[in-house]
């Protein structure tokens, strides 16, 4: 069985942004030679996502609105965890709606999605660097 790990580092422009990160997860499963497995690809940061869902900027858009909604960044004194001199609590929220990782099937050396089916990074409290696991194993 082989497994290879690679990083991803996004550096978003917008506090909110999500990311299509599909083109960078095939291209570690091309370089990691693996035809038949599992991909697990997950954000190694607290107030960022990875979730699999379609690329249509209207969806992307009603996310934002919807998180925003649930849990809104102003007033930043809403929160808790703010008082521990961060003003990210709502970006903690956001994360556990939209989960940490995601694992797709290997098929034929390529994903296997379903229809429309692509991979995204989720960012809520952007503007610096952060990074990406994508862990394949299989044969």
């Amino acid at each position: 069985m082989k497994s290879f790990r690679k990083e991803l580092w996004f550096n978003t422009r917008e506090r909110m942004e999500f990311v299509n990160i599909t083109p960078q997860v095939e291209a570690a499963l091309a370089e990691s030679g693996v035809r038949e497995g599992l991909c697990l690809v997950n954000a190694m940061h607290i107030t960022a996502s990875v979730y699999i869902n379609d690329d249509e900027r209207g969806l992307l858009s009603d996310y934002g609105e919807f998180l925003e909604g649930l849990a809104p960044h102003a007033p930043t004194t809403r929160y808790r965890h703010n008082l521990t001199g961060e003003d990210n609590g709502d970006a903690h929220i956001k994360r556990q709606i939209m989960g940490r990782e995601v694992v797709v099937a290997i098929t034929g050396g390529k994903l296997d999605f379903g229809p429309w089916e692509q991979i995204f990074y989720g960012e809520f409290d952007g503007r610096r660097k952060k990074r990406v696991l994508v862990k394949i194993i299989g044969e």
